[in-house]
C-alpha cells in the first residue's frame, strides 16, 4: 500500500522531510478496524512530531491523526462496526498514522461518518471535535443540559478561536451551552469567521486581553480555553479570570508557567490531550466513539458546519509538505485536508 512518512525528523523545507513509499497492508485483529483511507486532515501535532520524533532505526514514521474512510476488515473482538461502514476518527498517537492507503484503528475511538457532507468536509473535524468536546465537557465539566439561569452567568474566552480546534469549539459552545462566548482573532477575515461560527464577541489577541475585554464591556471571564500562545498570554489570562475561575489549555509552552499566579484567585488549571484515552486504554475510552457519533448527528441535523479551510489535493508527500508548511506559517483558518491516493 502507498504511505507517506520520514526516516529522520527534519524541517519541512528539506526535500526528504516527507517521502512516498510502500508498506505491506496490515491485518485487523482484536478490536481493530482496517480502514481504507479516503481523506485526511493535517493538524499542528503532525508538524510537531515530524520536526522532533525519530522513528525506529531504518523504519519510516507515518504521520496523520484524522481520517475518513471505509471499513474493509474487522478484528475478532469488534462489536460496533462491520465491513462497508463509513467511519471517521482521529487515531492514536502511539500507532502508525493515517497518511496511508489502509490504516488500523481501535473501534472505541471511531465514529460513524456524517452522511450530509463530503469526505473532505468530514475529515476536517475528528481530532479537533474530540479535543473541543473533551475541553468543554470532560475538563471544564460544562453541563450538556445546562440550567439556563446558571449557565447564562458563564463567560467563556477562547484564545485562538479561528484555528482548527477553535472553529469547532466555538460552534459546540454556542449550540450546547448558554455561555457568553468571546473568541479571539487578530485579522479581519478570521474575526469574521469566528463571528459566523457563533461567538457573541470577537476580540484581538494581538492586543492586551484585559483592554480588549473592557472595550466590549466585559469585566472578567469565568473560563478561559487557551489554544495557542498560552505562555505569551498567561499574565493577561490570570488578570482576566474571575476568582475561582478555570483555565484549560492544549498547547506546549516553551517555558514553565508560574502556576503560583493562580493561587490568589483560587484558579484551576486543566490540560487536554485527546490522545490520553487511547494512550492509556482508559476504562472510558469508548466515550470518544460516542462523542464522535454525537458530533456526526449534529452535522447531519445542520447544527454544526465543517471547519474545512483549504484542500491541498491528493494524499502524497509533495502535497503534505505544502500542508505542513502552511500550518507552520501560523496563517491558516480552519483545517487543511487532502483526499485520495
Amino acid at each position: 500500500m502507498k504511505a507517506i512518512g520520514y526516516l529522520a525528523p527534519k524541517s519541512i523545507d528539506q526535500q526528504d522531510a516527507l517521502v512516498d513509499f510502500e508498506l505491506p497492508t496490515p491485518t485487523a485483529t482484536g478490536r481493530d478496524l482496517l480502514v481504507k483511507v479516503k481523506a485526511v486532515s493535517v493538524n499542528p501535532v503532525d508538524t510537531k512530531v515530524r520536526a522532533s520524533a525519530a522513528p525506529e532505526e531504518g523504519q519510516y514514521k507515518v504521520l496523520g491523526w484524522d481520517a475518513v474512510g471505509e471499513v474493509t476488515a474487522v478484528g475478532e473482538e469488534v462489536e460496533h462496526y462491520q465491513v462497508g461502514d463509513k467511519v471517521w476518527y482521529a487515531g492514536d498517537i502511539s500507532r502508525s498514522g493515517t497518511n496511508a492507503e489502509y490504516h488500523l484503528v481501535d473501534e472505541r475511538i471511531v465514529g460513524k461518518q456524517p452522511t450530509t457532507v463530503s469526505d473532505t468536509q468530514a475529515a476536517a473535524l475528528p481530532l479537533t471535535a474530540i479535543t473541543a468536546w473533551e475541553l468543554l465537557f470532560d475538563r471544564l465539566q460544562f453541563d450538556l443540559t445546562p440550567n439556563a439561569e446558571t449557565s447564562a452567568k458563564v463567560r467563556l474566552l477562547i484564545i485562538g478561536a479561528s484555528g482548527g480546534v477553535g472553529s469547532i469549539l466555538t460552534q459546540l459552545a454556542a449550540k450546547l451551552t448558554n455561555a457568553t462566548i468571546i473568541g479571539t482573532a487578530s485579522r479581519p477575515e478570521s474575526q469574521k469567521w469566528v463571528t459566523e461560527l457563533g461567538a457573541d464577541y470577537v476580540i484581538d489577541h494581538s492586543k492586551p486581553l484585559t483592554e480588549e475585554l473592557k472595550r466590549i464591556e466585559v469585566d472578567d471571564v469565568t473560563h478561559v480555553i487557551s489554544l495557542t500562545h498560552t505562555q505569551a498570554h498567561f499574565d493577561q489570562i490570570v488578570e482576566a479570570l474571575a476568582p475561582q475561575g478555570h483555565l484549560a489549555l492544549i498547547d506546549d509552552p516553551t517555558e514553565p508557567l508560574d502556576i503560583m499566579k493562580l493561587k490568589r484567585k483560587s484558579l484551576s488549571l486543566h490540560w487536554e490531550l485527546m490522545f490520553t484515552r487511547s494512550l492509556y486504554q482508559t476504562e472510558d475510552m469508548d466515550k470518544q466513539r460516542q462523542l464522535l457519533n454525537s458530533v456526526s448527528s449534529m452535522i447531519d441535523d445542520g447544527e454544526l458546519v465543517t471547519t474545512l479551510g483549504q484542500h491541498f489535493g491528493k494524499i502524497n508527500a509533495e502535497n503534505l509538505k505544502k500542508a505542513h508548511a502552511y500550518i507552520e506559517s501560523g496563517k491558516s483558518i480552519g483545517k487543511v485536508v487532502l483526499e485520495g491516493f
